[in-house]
C-alpha cells in the first residue's frame, strides 16, 4: 500500500473523539427540533439557508443535465469527498478499500510501492521513501514530485485515486515520472509493487560505547520495540553507553501514542507534547513517568526535511527539555492531528481535529523543528596523498619514554560504513567530542 501521509489512528485521541461525536448527535437533534418554533430570523442564523438552498438547487441541476446519469449516493459521497479535502491535505473521506488499507497500514505491513504521500499544488508529493522497500531502492527522495504515473498524469487526481493507482499485484512494474529539486528535466524511475513489511526500530553499535537507532515509523509497538532496542545495546556494550544516535530522517510519522512512548523512555518527568482542538476531548497532554532507559546517556536525534509528525514530536520533546541535541535539516513541519471517525462499519473520516505543542509550546506546523546545529547531506570521500612521515620515521629518534604506551593503530573498520553517511558521522563525532569534555578533570590549584 501507498501510505498516505499520517493515514493512521492516533491511538488515544480516536476513541475519545468518536465517542463525542456519538453524544453529541442526539443534542444536535433536539436542537433542530426546538429551533423549529423559533422566528425565521433565528433560524437563517443558526443554519445557512441561503447556502443549503444552492447546494440543493446544485444537485438537482447535475441529476437533470449532466451529461451521464450518476446516482444520488454518487452526488453525496463526491459532495463529503469535497467538504472534507478542501478543508486540509490531510482531511478525507475513506471509503471501504481506504478504511481497510488504514486498518492494515498500522500493523507495518502492506503491499505496494513503500512511500509515503501527499497533495502539492495538484501533484503528488513524497513526503519520504519508506527504508528498505521497492521505492527507496529504485532512488524515490523525499521532496520529489510525482507528475505521472505511468502513463497517466496526476495533475486532477485525488490524493485517494492517485494512491489506488499506485497500488496493484506484488511483481508488477510502475513507471514514476518526477520532478526534483535541480533537475532540470522529469526523471522516469521503474519501481517494482512489493508486499512491504515495515521493520519500526533497527539498531546496532556504531563504535564501541556508541549506539544507533533508526525509527523508520511510529507503529503501535514502536515505544516497546526502543526500550527492547537499548536494552540490547547496553547488553552489548558492558551495560555503558557513551552516547547514543536517534535517527528519525526520512520517518514520516505514525501513531501519535508511540512517539509520547519512545519520548518517555528517555524522559524522567515533564511535558511531552500536548493538543489543543475546539472540542474538549482533543485538548490532551502527555507527560514523562520517573525513568530513563539510557540513564541518562547523552543523545543526537537526526532529522531532515522528510521527518514528520511523530517525529517532530520526539524531536520536539527532547529539544525543548535540552534532553538530547537535534541535528540536521529542518523538519517538514506537519504539526497538526487527524482523528480517525467511523460513519459506519464499511466507512470513515479521516480530520484534522486539533494542532500540536512541544512541551515550550511551540507550534510546528508549516514551520518544523530547526536543529539546534545545522548539517546538510554530503558525501565524504577520502584523499589519497603522499606518504605521510613523522618523528618516528627518521633515523636515530629518541624513544618515547612511556614504557606502557600502545603503539598499535586503531582498527578504523568499524567507522568505515558511517563515514560514508556525513550526517551520522557529525553526529558521533560531537558525542565523542561530548564525552572526551565530560571526563576533562578540573586543573589542580
Amino acid at each position: 500500500m501507498i501510505r498516505v501521509t499520517e493515514f493512521r489512528k492516533a491511538s488515544v485521541l480516536v476513541g475519545l473523539i468518536t465517542f463525542s461525536c456519538l453524544l453529541a448527535a442526539p443534542a444536535w437533534a433536539e436542537e433542530q427540533a426546538i429551533s423549529a418554533d423559533l422566528p425565521a430570523e433565528q433560524i437563517r442564523a443558526t443554519l445557512p439557508l441561503d447556502d443549503l438552498r444552492k447546494f440543493t438547487e446544485v444537485f438537482a441541476r447535475i441529476k437533470d443535465a449532466y451529461v451521464e446519469e450518476i446516482s444520488d449516493q454518487e452526488l453525496l459521497e463526491n459532495a463529503i469527498k469535497g467538504m472534507l479535502s478542501g478543508l486540509d491535505p490531510h482531511s478525507t473521506y475513506l471509503e471501504p478499500k481506504a478504511y481497510e488499507e488504514l486498518e492494515e497500514s498500522t500493523s507495518g505491513e502492506f503491499g505496494g510501492l513503500g512511500i509515503e504521500v501527499g497533495m502539492e499544488d495538484g501533484f503528488v508529493k513524497v513526503i519520504a521513501p519508506i527504508d528498505d522497500t521497492p521505492a527507496q531502492r529504485a532512488g524515490v527522495m523525499a521532496g520529489d514530485l510525482i507528475i505521472k504515473l505511468g502513463d497517466e498524469p496526476v495533475k486532477g487526481m485525488s490524493l485517494q485515486d492517485a494512491v489506488g493507482k499506485m497500488r496493484g499485484k506484488p511483481g508488477t512494474i510502475l513507471t514514476l515520472t518526477i520532478m526534483r529539486d535541480g533537475e532540470s528535466a522529469p526523471i522516469e524511475l521503474d519501481v517494482e509493487r512489493a508486499i512491504i513489511r515495515v521493520t519500526s526500530i533497527k539498531s546496532r553499535t556504531l563504535e564501541p560505547g556508541y549506539g544507533y537507532i533508526r525509527i523508520t515509523q511510529f507503529q503501535e509497538e514502536t515505544g516497546k520495540q526502543f526500550r527492547e532496542a537499548v536494552s540490547a545495546l547496553l547488553q552489548e556494550n558492558d551495560d555503558t553507553l557513551n552516547g547514543l544516535v536517534i535517527d528519525v530522517r526520512n520517518n514520516p510519522g505514525g501513531i501519535l501514542q508511540a512517539a509520547v512512548e519512545t519520548s518517555d523512555a528517555v524522559l524522567d518527568e515533564g511535558l511531552i507534547v500536548y493538543t489543543e482542538g475546539r472540542i474538549q476531548s482533543s485538548r490532551l497532554r502527555f507527560n514523562a513517568r520517573a525513568g530513563d532507559v539510557t540513564n541518562g546517556t547523552p543523545i543526537i536525534v537526526l532529522i531532515n526535511g522528510g521527518s514528520a509528525s511523530a517525529s517532530e514530536i520526539l524531536a520536539g520533546a527532547l529539544q525543548d527539555h535540552g534532553r538530547a541535541v537535534v541535528m540536521g535539516t529542518r523538519s517538514f513541519g506537519k504539526g497538526s492531528v487527524q482523528t480517525i471517525i467511523p460513519l459506519d462499519e464499511t466507512h470513515a473520516i479521516k480530520m484534522t481535529t486539533a494542532r500540536y505543542f512541544t512541551p515550550d509550546g511551540r507550534s510546528i506546523q508549516a514551520r518544523g523543528i530547526r536543529p539546534d546545529i545545522e548539517v546538510r547531506p554530503a558525501t565524504l570521500t577520502e584523499q589519497s596523498g603522499g606518504a605521510i612521515y613523522s618523528e618516528a620515521n627518521l633515523s636515530g629518534h629518541l624513544d618515547n619514554g612511556d614504557k606502557n604506551e600502545e603503539d598499535a593503530a586503531e582498527d578504523s573498520s568499524g567507522t568505515r560504513d558511517n563515514n560514508r553517511d556525513f550526517q551520522l558521522q557529525s553526529a558521533l563525532n560531537l558525542l565523542k567530542g561530548m564525552r572526551i569534555l565530560g571526563n576533562k578533570e578540573a586543573p589542580v590549584q
